[in-house]
């Protein structure tokens, strides 16, 4: 009988295998091929949140100066603007039942502030954004987007 403990055999090797070239280009070109899928439709959704955003801070601008109104039976003047909703007035018609309304007053998604029109060109007043480039009128990612929509 053999000792085990003297016996010289040794368990199979274990053979390490690491990806070949090829087998890492055919991976790199599939995801090279999702990228391609997938990014232009990601890309454009980004523009579609900025619009999306500035809808609906338009409509929380326009919800506080209804508010503001129901509270002081006047909107802000052009000159007390849209700081109205966030700083009392100092400037005649000072609001007697004045209270925080906002916050903070929001800049649209492009880093600029929304426009206050009092008297509004379609309704009694309207609270917008310029849109992508700043400038009034425009179409698709540049439209204003306002209260009146």
């Amino acid at each position: 009988m053999q000792n085990p403990a003297l016996s010289h055999q040794r368990p199979a090797a274990r053979r390490q295998r690491g990806f070949t070239l090829i087998e890492l280009m055919v991976v790199l070109a599939i995801i090279g091929v999702l990228a391609a899928l997938i990014v232009p439709n990601v890309l454009g959704r980004a523009d579609d949140a900025r619009i999306t955003a500035a809808r609906t801070d338009v409509g929380n601008l326009t919800q506080a100066l209804k508010l503001y109104k129901l509270d002081n039976q006047r909107f802000p003047t052009p000159e007390q603007g849209l700081r109205a909703l966030v700083l009392r007035p100092t400037t005649e018609p000072v609001p007697a039942n004045w209270k925080p309304y906002l916050d903070k007053l929001p800049n649209d998604p492009w880093g600029r502030p929304y426009q206050y029109m009092n008297p509004g060109l379609r309704s009694e007043v309207e609270v917008l954004s310029f849109g992508a480039d700043g400038q009034a009128g425009g179409e698709g990612n540049n439209a204003d987007i306002g209260s009146w929509q």
